[in-house]
């Protein structure tokens, strides 16, 4: 067991099991067992993240240790196969709901950076026979939309690893915020709609180094370019029957091995610099991504059915919100000199049992959850 302290206790105080029955009504599933029902695999399946279990024969067997209701291996199996994994989406959604914050707003920007990406989570080739990749291999993309400033999850969607990003951008859009993305969501056709929508899509996207800028103009600057600008312009982007209807700005720019990125974006009311700035947020993304995967178990599909594989996804995903609330909880109400920065918080995680101070301030934040929900 590579950590001490239970995840369950604390996720029977933010969602107990009364209020995941509306969401079973809503998707009209009904959970005939006795022994061992859908909240039992929801309490099994986030302390197996939060543990980093090997799978459902290891679980099984420290299931106990955590006050757990102990089954078989073999019954959890069978029951992360017949639960939809959308019940566990809505629990995310929930989590979410119960967690967030509103962000700071930096830069100077009027609206926050919404950073869109996918991770892949892939295995052998005879594990998920439905996901299929090219090759030897089989998986599964979480498309992800993380708040810029916060880390805080506001948008995730599922697909086989084989689809292409840019088919799943859509569901995670939201116009109140300022799109920030890789060079997989660079389709100027997606520009222009996001140019003409009723609610104008702001965004910062990068573009393929090969795109063709038509008919560029320079944009007025009385001062030198600075943090490697090389370029800032005007321009339709494509050319022939890929030619953008409208003229966006591109910001031109060299990385730190001297690369160049090219930046559209329909920002015309902010420096160069900040248009770079908000593009360099997009790390964060990537962070988010290896934190996952090396704390919560991610990359150990226990399943081989979808329902198996993206509920076991989707608990874990909301492990990270309820996790990231109580560290941000447990800063709060404790004295600044004694708080914990985001880089104490992962190295905590690393190792083997949670120290003293840790468990206090998860004591605080239960503390916290009791007096508050």
């Amino acid at each position: 067991m590579k950590k001490s302290t239970s995840i369950s206790h604390i996720l029977q105080l933010v969602i107990p099991e009364e209020d995941m029955r509306p969401i079973l009504e809503e998707l009209q599933y009904t959970d005939v067992a006795r022994k061992f029902t859908v909240y039992d695999l929801f309490l099994f399946l986030a302390e197996a993240a939060f543990q980093q279990w090997d799978g459902y024969r290891d679980g099984a067997q420290r299931m106990s240790l955590q006050g757990q209701r102990t089954v078989n291996y073999s019954t959890l199996s069978k029951k992360a196969k017949a639960v939809p994994f959308s019940v566990f989406k809505r629990l995310l959604n929930l989590m979410l709901g119960l967690c967030n914050r509103k962000t700071k707003r930096t830069l100077g920007i009027p609206k926050d950076l919404l950073i869109v990406d996918s991770t892949t989570i892939s295995v052998g080739q005879g594990r998920l026979p439905w996901a299929q990749i090219k090759g030897r291999k089989a998986g599964v993309k979480l498309h992800v939309g993380l708040l810029g400033d916060s880390n805080e999850l506001h948008k995730v969607t599922e697909t086989p690893a084989i689809q292409h990003d840019l088919n799943s951008c859509a569901a995670l859009l939201d116009s109140q915020f300022i799109l920030v993305g890789d060079r997989a969501y660079g389709k100027h056709q997606l520009f222009d709609r996001y140019q003409e929508q009723k609610e104008r899509q702001y965004f910062v996207i990068r573009l393929k180094d090969n795109t063709t800028l038509a008919n560029p103009i320079p944009r007025l600057r009385n001062r030198p370019f600075e943090g490697g600008i090389e370029q800032d312009l005007t321009c339709q982007l494509g050319k022939k029957k890929a030619l953008s209807e409208n003229r966006f700005r591109v910001v031109i720019l060299k990385d730190p091995k001297g690369n160049p990125v090219i930046l559209a974006t329909n920002l015309h009311w902010h420096s160069p610099e900040a248009i770079a700035e908000i593009y360099k947020k997009r790390w964060q993304i990537e962070v988010f991504f290896r934190w996952i995967k090396q704390h919560l178990n991610i990359p150990k599909l226990f399943g081989t059915t979808e329902n198996a594989v993206y509920g076991q996804l989707y608990v874990a995903l909301l492990v990270y919100v309820l996790l990231k609330f109580l560290f941000e909880q447990g800063n709060r109400i404790v004295h600044a000199s004694a708080r914990l920065t985001f880089a104490n918080f992962d190295r905590l995680f690393a190792l083997h049992k949670l120290p003293v101070e840790w468990r206090i301030y998860l004591a605080q934040a239960v503390h916290f959850i009791n007096t508050n929900w």
